[in-house]
């Protein structure tokens, strides 16, 4: 028998935010959440179309450039599953305002930039609200909408969001930049952070903390600075090389770190994470799902992107806009699959088709070439990839909720968002390098002297299309292997809170181990 979470039971409005309240109250509530998601997975990529026009405005050097994406990146990866259990501790509702407004003041402080320390800082400072936002948002989705159907349409809907967040923060950031300066990419953000803000005060219900919790400070200390380590090791990794001490060190301190961290949420009398959170299959699955989605998705974004504006000329507008048939594929496909099959066939079959079919987008893709077109060799791929998505984030960040107590909604939550960044970190990284090496083992052998214009387009293609290949890799293995370890069946009653009835029956897995240990 899986070990479940275990909790008090929820007494009235102890659910969720607004429980009680009407189809039209929900609706907004809804809305509030998703708008306030949305501007955390902008985030992430708004600013790279800007990183040129911010660094002409600001004067900082091509190595310093990268540090405003990684800032963000670094703080946010770092800060994730504090953030989810800051969110059982003192209130998703708590939680989830304070990292709005943090957010707000960030970005307006990194549009009003006169600097380049200035501008990093806001980003990091951006980076460590997000942390606190995004588990908040996702456990405030498990908590408020608990009848299936709703909880199905709730999910849907905000998985559109997440999946989706990405590829507009390319779209919006180029339409941003063009017309009007970098520094609207994060002044955009103070219009969803105002929205959500005053949506969430009026409608957010508050919601109790978990009584006699404490904040494991152990844990704090060590899976921060463990997924510190990470985040920057594959950052370094990604611009210098993996044989720098600054890259393999972090990696290898980070490593340890996490393993420390994983043995002491066994003996810690109140765990950051609770082990019965991540040792169930279905939830266990879900998020290695999103660490190797997170891995393999930035195939699409990233070395697609640079094809379209180096080989087919696209400006950073017309880029974002080539990539919509897969955002809305995403959306479309990511309601139906929660609505309507996750609760009837479970997690399973949805992901591991999703993998499949990134997969073969993914093959599909490593057919351009020097005189592919868009219409010929770039759309039917991030269609079927459209749809792949769809189906996994259809499955997986409802299944990574499902079956938690109310307590442990934010902590599940922060592990969903910990999974795909630390995937995003691993695959720039691995990607790039990757990439670069395909490049110049090209030139090596088919270049006699200088390479010319077309040679080194053919070099770049081939750099490319490894890339792909390698991605194909990525999804087809996470297939095999989230199939392997996912459960067959439909959620059934694992996809909502425990019950008072459910909760007599259930041991924490901590104390099964201190059990054993006595025996």
């Amino acid at each position: 028998m899986a070990v479940r979470s275990t909790a008090p039971a929820a007494g009235p409005g102890t659910g969720g935010a607004g429980t009680a309240a009407g189809d039209s109250r929900k609706g907004w509530i809804l809305a509030v959440i998703c708008v306030a998601y949305l501007i955390v997975v902008l985030d992430v990529t708004v600013m790279t179309l800007a990183l040129p026009s911010a660094q002409d405005d600001l004067g900082f050097t091509n190595v310093d450039r990268q540090w405003i994406v990684t800032a963000y990146a670094l703080a946010f990866g770092s800060l994730l599953l504090v953030g989810g259990r800051l969110a059982d501790l003192i209130g998703r509702k708590e939680t989830f305002l304070t990292g709005l407004l943090g957010f707000a003041v960030a970005s307006a402080v990194g549009g009003a930039s006169v600097n380049f320390a200035m501008l990093v800082t806001a980003r990091a400072c951006q980076g460590a609200f997000a942390a606190m936002l995004a588990p908040a948002a996702l456990s405030l989705i498990a908590t408020t909408f608990t009848e299936p159907e709703e909880r199905g349409k709730a999910f849907g809907v905000f998985s559109a969001v997440a999946a989706s967040g990405a590829a507009l923060g390319l779209l919006i950031g180029g339409v941003l930049t063009s017309s009007l300066s970098w520094r609207w990419c994060l002044y955009v953000n103070l219009f969803f952070t105002g929205f959500s803000i005053i949506g969430g005060m009026l409608w957010l219900a508050r919601q109790p903390r978990t009584p006699g919790a404490r904040l494991d400070i152990p844990g704090v200390m060590l899976v921060s600075s463990g997924m510190f380590c990470l985040v920057y090791g594959f950052s370094n990794a990604a611009r210098y090389d993996w044989g720098t001490p600054s890259t393999w060190g972090f990696l290898a301190a980070g490593g340890a770190l996490l393993i420390v961290f994983a043995f002491w949420q066994f003996r810690a009398a109140h765990p950051l994470l609770p082990p019965r959170v991540v040792l169930d299959r279905n939830r266990g699955g879900a998020y290695l799902t999103m660490l190797i989605n997170g891995a393999g998705i930035f195939g699409v974004f990233l070395f697609l992107v640079y094809y379209m504006q180096t080989g087919l000329g696209y400006s950073a507008v017309k880029s974002g806009l080539a990539l919509l048939p897969m955002v809305l594929l995403t959306a479309v496909v990511t309601i139906v699959g929660n609505v309507a099959l996750t609760p009837k066939y479970g997690p399973k079959p949805l992901i591991t088709l999703g993998l499949l079919l990134n997969a073969a987008g993914m093959a599909w893709l490593t057919r351009i070439d020097v005189d592919s077109t868009y219409a010929s060799a770039l759309l039917g791929p991030i269609m079927v990839v459209g749809i792949g998505m769809g189906f996994i984030y259809g499955a997986a960040l409802r299944t990574g909720t499902s079956g938690v107590a109310p307590q442990d909604a934010g902590i599940a939550s922060g592990s969903v968002n910990t999974g795909q960044q630390l995937g995003a970190a691993i695959g720039t990284a691995l990607l790039n390098t990757i990439a670069a090496s395909a490049t110049v083992d090209y030139l090596v052998s088919h270049v006699t002297g200088q390479a010319t214009p077309l040679q080194v387009y053919q070099a770049t293609i081939h750099g490319y299309t490894t890339v792909f290949w390698w991605c194909t890799g990525i999804f087809a293995g996470g297939a095999v292997i989230c199939g392997l370890l996912l459960r067959r069946g439909g959620l059934g009653g694992w996809d909502a809170p425990e019950k008072p009835s459910q909760q007599a029956e259930t041991v924490q897995s901590g104390d099964l181990f201190r059990q054993a240990e006595t025996v």
